[in-house]
């Protein structure tokens, strides 16, 4: 007697579990719907329609947010020089705004100094590493050793992106680098700070995030500070997450003016990030790929 009632409550109890299971599922689909039909319905806000916005070319293969189709917009505009990119703080490898270009017969060089990040890049990313295509450096990036750390893996001065998402020191080190003079920037901002707040945190070598709001620039201390290193600020990403700077004398009419932070920002809408970009990363979709499509 004891046995069925036991088993007829554990059954309750499994059917109860299914259900909460099953609602929390519905409950992410209908909030990820939302939020679907909210960054549409910005796109299509007058703000963004002109022809030279980025905006509505954005989407995400393997980025946070939709910097990889703004990205390969801005390429489709200027053109490559050698189809090279650098970037520091890329996490597991997994979610960055780099390794779609690898897709596509990119080469590049990764800096992580997160422990398990790295040993999940080179245990994963092996075959393409191996190939060349890859060169991955795990180390803490400082002022001090950026230069050195870029020119050991010998990439060409007009490489093509160079991408900085460190949470903090991203202005000080992108400053120190002499060894490169990328073509494009993808520079990740602090978006609390709107124009026309000139903010950018001091230099410390030993900085780590605790999640306030004590890290990197603002987008106009960037778009000033940049602009006398030779780079427009032409857009960013709807999410206020990634700000886009491109060398001056590639700009031509190819993008939307003024390029100035008043007109280019936008707020932070984390929310934006929590989106699903299709099926879940894996490591094996690069790794699994025809040779033919590797070249």
């Amino acid at each position: 007697m004891f046995t069925k009632l036991l088993k007829r409550k554990l059954g309750t109890l499994k059917t109860k579990l299914m259900a909460f299971v099953y609602m929390g599922e519905m409950t992410k689909r209908i909030h990820d719907g939302v939020l679907h039909d909210l960054l549409d319905k910005l796109k299509r806000s007058p703000r963004y329609q002109d022809p030279k916005s980025l905006i509505p070319f954005g989407y995400s293969l393997y980025s946070q947010n939709e910097e990889d189709g703004m990205i390969r917009e801005i390429f489709n505009r200027i053109g490559t020089a050698n189809k090279t990119f650098i970037e520091f703080g890329v996490g597991d490898g997994l979610q960055n705004n780099t390794l779609a270009l690898l897709f596509e017969g990119w080469k590049g060089l990764w800096i992580e100094a997160n422990d398990i990040s790295s040993q999940q890049i080179t245990e994963n990313f092996r075959g393409t590493i191996e190939r060349g295509n890859l060169k991955f450096i795990k180390s803490f990036v400082t002022k001090e050793n950026i230069d050195a750390l870029i020119s050991s893996a010998g990439f060409p001065e007009d490489v093509d992106l160079l991408s900085v998402d460190i949470d903090g020191n991203d202005f000080h080190i992108l400053k120190a680098i002499s060894c490169v003079k990328p073509r494009v920037l993808a520079l990740e901002y602090n978006a609390k700070f709107p124009p026309p707040i000139l903010y950018c945190m001091n230099y410390n070598g030993q900085h780590e995030w605790i999640h306030d709001d004590c890290w990197g620039a603002s987008l106009k201390f960037f778009e000033v500070e940049l602009s006398k290193m030779g780079y427009c600020l032409v857009g960013c990403c709807l999410s206020g997450v990634n700000a886009f700077f491109v060398k001056k004398e590639l700009v031509g009419e190819k993008f939307l003016s003024p390029f100035t932070a008043e007109h280019h920002y936008e707020p932070q809408r984390g929310y934006f990030a929590t989106l699903p970009s299709g099926h879940k990363p894996s490591y094996q979709a690069l790794e699994k790929m025809l040779p033919s499509l590797r070249q």
